[in-house]
């Protein structure tokens, strides 16, 4: 009789896609102060864009060693603990960029900022194969993925408004606070599928869909074993190849603006969002496409590779972006490349949940994510030298090419999409 009066929430799933969702606007607007203070930090720091670049590298190196740590970490501990963990560590780092009086200073905090934010994604990613069906698993991954986009549009503008009112150190400590709030609501609705109180027993025949009894308790498989399978190389070496496109915009986006098309502060504030409305409209539609397909009888393979297909051929819009002499031209190519690449990794990152079970999912994510940081650590640092030597052209046209080279490797190695035989 006590079960029975329990409250009970209707669409508990989506509620908790949502609380990922405002986790990963807060992730993104805690990295992008940074880029979108960079005219003002530069100048008053003294830094090259060389410099620059080297300081977004150290925040990669971290990212790129703590998505593998992280994923681990996700499989071992469950989303809630980890989560905890991730959001901690960079809350505390956003705030402490208030005290950089120097490169030295601020490497070292970006470097700590990278590893804790690393954890949001691999986390994400198995929060969403845990809560969702395999048909909306895309659609789950599109909506945390638009806080992406929706943390970069509201990034611009309310950072220029803080750092215009307040000076930029205080900026950093107003949003590195934002995270804490979140981890309150965090603890208090979060908990494991098999343990929510919450949840709807039909809610769970939905997110059950598909899957297959268990008949022993899955155990996290060793990243050896999970590195032994070309499709974990697949999601590997596609984004090593691809990620370095978006954390070319995320990075550079506002500099770009600055330096090439002689934007002020105020008028970065006013622009700077407009490519990740975009962004966050490929988000959602690349994972609204994806449930859509399959549910009108498309295998995942076939649904999987058509988006992917089509999406990576958006990205060299940025070539054209590197010619033209019209700056809101140059701005409408580059939402082009945001909403494509979007629609790509909103389908590439199911591709862990389509591949392996729930216990390497995280695994991975990781090992996916640990790919895309070593390949934008190394693109983000060339482009530095490369602005400072040439100009921002040579940059853009490369990164219009990645898109297309990435997905044929990512087809040629991950042949037919469905689940490994044994892990």
């Amino acid at each position: 009789m006590k079960e029975a009066n329990e409250f009970k929430l209707s669409g508990l799933r989506w509620w908790i896609i949502g609380l990922i969702f405002i986790i990963t606007v807060i992730n993104y607007i805690d990295r992008q102060t940074v880029s979108v203070l960079a005219p003002v930090i530069t100048k008053d720091l003294g830094l090259s864009n060389t410099e620059f670049g080297s300081i977004t590298t150290w925040f990669l190196l971290a990212y790129t060693i703590s998505q593998a740590v992280s994923g681990k970490l996700y499989d071992k501990l469950g989303n809630k603990l980890g989560f905890t963990f991730s959001v901690v560590v960079w809350s505390v780092a956003a705030c402490l960029h208030a005290f950089a009086n120097g490169i030295a200073s601020l490497s070292v905090f970006r470097f700590i900022l990278g590893f804790g934010e690393a954890g949001n994604f691999p986390g994400a990613a198995k929060v969403s194969a845990e809560w969702f069906p395999q048909r909306q698993r895309a659609l789950a991954q599109g909506i945390f993925n638009s806080g992406v986009a929706l943390g970069s549009i509201v990034a611009p503008p309310a950072i220029i408004w803080l750092q215009l009112n307040f000076g930029w150190k205080t900026t950093f400590v107003v949003t590195g606070v934002l995270g804490f709030i979140w981890l309150v609501l965090w603890w208090f609705f979060y908990d494991s599928r098999d343990k929510h109180k919450f949840l709807t027993e039909a809610e769970k025949q939905i997110i059950e869909e598909g899957e297959t009894p268990k008949t022993v308790a899955e155990t996290a498989p060793s990243y050896a074993k999970l590195l032994s399978y070309r499709q974990t190389w697949s999601v590997v070496m596609a984004r090593f190849l691809v990620d370095p496109v978006w954390w070319l915009y995320i990075t550079w986006l506002p500099k770009y603006l600055y330096d090439a098309r002689g934007f002020d502060l105020k008028q970065i504030g006013a622009f700077a969002w407009v490519p990740f409305v975009a962004a966050g409209c490929g988000s959602v539609f690349g994972g609204w496409l994806a449930g859509f397909l399959i549910g009108r009888g498309w295998s995942v393979d076939k649904a999987r590779k058509v988006i992917i297909g089509v999406s990576c051929l958006l990205m060299p819009a940025g070539i054209v972006a590197a010619y033209t002499s019209d700056a809101m031209f140059a701005l409408a190519m580059i939402s082009v490349v945001l909403f494509g690449f979007q629609v790509w990794i909103n389908n590439v990152q199911t591709l862990p949940s389509d591949f392996f079970p729930k216990s390497a999912v995280g695994s991975v994510a990781g090992l996916g994510g640990m790919g895309a940081g070593i390949g934008s650590m190394i693109f983000t640092f060339t482009t530095g030298w490369v602005v400072d030597s040439f100009s921002y052209a040579p940059i853009l046209v490369a990164a219009g090419l990645l898109g297309p080279i990435g997905t044929v490797v990512l087809f040629i190695l991950a042949g037919k999409i469905n689940k490994v035989s044994e892990v």
